[in-house]
């Protein structure tokens, strides 16, 4: 089943992190950031993000890799999950993405969600967000493997 919505970011709060030493220093910073985003759609509710990139503002390039805790509904189904998604974008564009809803993370409505998904921004700058989604039968389970 596919769930679709838009998402907007209410809050990106720089975090600092020692690294370890000795420091590998490279041509392109790696930061990391919490965030909170709200969603609309058959996409409903919210996330907080644990959020890491390096990336180089002047060419707008470089790779990102999120960890988000979405609470809320898939086409009215409510309760929590985790999902994971990467892109790399060169200038204009992204490529490389990754986004998986991670096994055994569900709650409610929602236990027993995995599947995949995707991001895109439209040139207005509108963010949109999709899950291609299963719940029940044939799901991971937090209690063991379903089929």
């Amino acid at each position: 089943m596919r769930a679709s919505g838009t998402f907007t970011v209410e809050e990106f709060t720089p975090a600092a992190v020692r690294p370890p030493e000795p420091v590998v220093e490279t041509a392109v910073p790696v930061g990391v950031a919490t965030m909170r985003k709200r969603y609309d759609g058959e996409v409903g509710g919210r996330s907080v993000t644990l959020f890491t990139a390096a990336y180089d503002q002047a060419a707008a390039t470089g790779t990102y890799v999120a960890m988000e805790s979405f609470e809320g509904t898939l086409h009215g189904q409510s309760g929590t999950f985790n999902f994971a998604h990467s892109g790399t974008t060169l200038g204009e564009g992204r490529e490389a993405e990754f986004f998986v809803i991670v096994p055994g993370s569900g709650t409610g409505a929602l236990t027993g969600i995995r599947g995949a998904g995707g991001l895109s921004v439209d040139a207005d700058g509108t963010h949109r967000i999709w899950f291609d989604y299963e719940v029940g039968a044939g799901s991971v389970t937090a209690g063991g493997a379903g089929r």
